[in-house]
């Protein structure tokens, strides 16, 4: 039996995550930084922040496609508002959530707002087959409106009298 020389054993970060997470928290606390598995611990620190980024892209393009859905998929508006509307307030609670721990993120929300718009766009044309014309190419409401716990493109008119 031949064993190849330049076959690295596999880390424990590759092994067990967990029990690596747990190593090096240890190894912090204790200053051991030569113990430290520096390459993984530097890539995991990077990820920490595109996670973050991704997440509040992807609460941002959900916001719009839910800002869509209210106004103009009028076929499964009634049955649906409630639960569009209760999507809304935890999206917006998510990104608020991030933005607490990051507000420097604020930012990356306004870089990232046209863009996360035409993707919703994109993709509620695709699901609803209405027409391209329905929906504005640009943002007929604002980042701010977005955000704004209180603010819906749309709501429900009161309800008929008998």
């Amino acid at each position: 039996m031949t064993t190849d020389a330049n076959v690295e054993p596999r880390s424990l970060y590759d092994q067990d995550y967990q029990i690596w997470l747990d190593d090096t928290v240890a190894h912090l606390q204790s200053r051991n930084f030569d113990a430290l598995d520096w390459e993984n611990l530097i890539e995991e620190i990077e990820s920490l922040g595109r996670s973050d980024k991704r997440s509040i892209k992807s609460y941002l393009r959900l916001l719009c496609e839910h800002f869509f859905k209210l106004c103009y998929w009028e076929a499964e508006r009634d049955r649906c508002f409630r639960g569009w509307s209760i999507e809304i307030a935890n999206f917006r609670i998510r990104i608020s959530t991030i933005l607490d721990d990051s507000p420097s993120l604020k930012r990356y929300l306004v870089d990232n707002f046209l863009a996360e718009y035409h993707n919703a766009r994109r993709l509620f044309l695709k699901a609803s087959a209405l027409d391209n014309a329905t929906i504005p190419e640009q943002p007929w409401f604002t980042l701010e409106q977005t955000l704004d716990h209180d603010w819906l493109p749309w709501q429900p008119g009161p309800p008929a009298k008998h």
